[in-house]
């Protein structure tokens, strides 16, 4: 049986995984109107696609079907310089820009609204919504176990539950959910120097909990089939 701290551990890394506190960036998140929304992603659609199924080359994950809270939260994040200012931060510093080009909270809302909208392509699940495969080839069985107590957050199939901030974490790709952890490990996010040392407790028992990148690998495996 998995030591409690190591599993609750589990639980608060996945949490953290993707999280930062919109509500403290940009107030109350606001209706967005998709319309308008469709029309400001089409800048973003160069990197994440055109229907948000992500693109690896580009380190660009899948956003179709994201909540848009928590899609607002992101972008707030980049536009106050909580993420995306570090000098290591490539590819947050590439995002930077893309954020701080939407004119105002409308036009945040209603980008969010839109991706929110878009539908998952088919046969995303175990692949990521970009359908390419798990290339990291992690153990599913073994993530499993690592999982099982983060469903508390994100649900029993990785679903989310923006009343808890928790994003959903079913489709994103394996690549891009190790890729988030070692940059966590690494203090590239959850640090003082992105500003989001509100966040740094939650992710302190990283080294615990997912020791190795394959550890990290096992449970980006597992999420990869809900």
């Amino acid at each position: 049986m998995m030591n409690k701290a190591v599993v609750l551990g589990a639980a608060a890394a996945l949490a953290a995984l993707t999280y930062v506190a919109g509500d403290s960036l940009a107030g109350d998140t606001l209706a967005g109107d998709i319309s308008a929304g469709q029309q400001l992603y089409a800048s973003c659609a160069g990197c994440h696609g055109a229907g948000g199924e992500g693109n690896r080359d580009l380190h660009a994950p899948a956003l179709a079907g994201q909540d848009a809270s928590y899609l607002e939260g992101q972008l707030w994040a980049y536009r106050s310089g909580a993420r995306g200012t570090s000098p290591r931060d490539t590819f947050g510093k590439q995002m930077s820009p893309s954020a701080h080009a939407l004119a105002d909270e409308e036009a945040v809302a209603a980008v969010s609204a839109y991706i929110a909208a878009l539908t998952v392509p088919a046969g995303a699940a175990g692949q990521g919504a970009d359908g390419e495969g798990a290339p990291l080839g992690g153990n599913a069985a073994l993530g499993r176990n690592l999982y099982g107590s983060c469903a508390a957050c994100h649900g029993a199939r990785a679903e989310g539950n923006p009343a808890l901030k928790a994003p959903r974490l079913d489709m994103l790709q394996d690549w891009y959910i190790v890729g988030e952890l070692k940059d966590y490990r690494d203090g590239l996010r959850g640090s003082s120097l992105e500003s989001e040392s509100h966040t740094g407790p939650v992710m302190t028992p990283m080294d615990t909990v997912l020791p190795d990148e394959a550890a990290m690998r096992n449970v980006a495996a597992y999420i990869g089939t809900l």
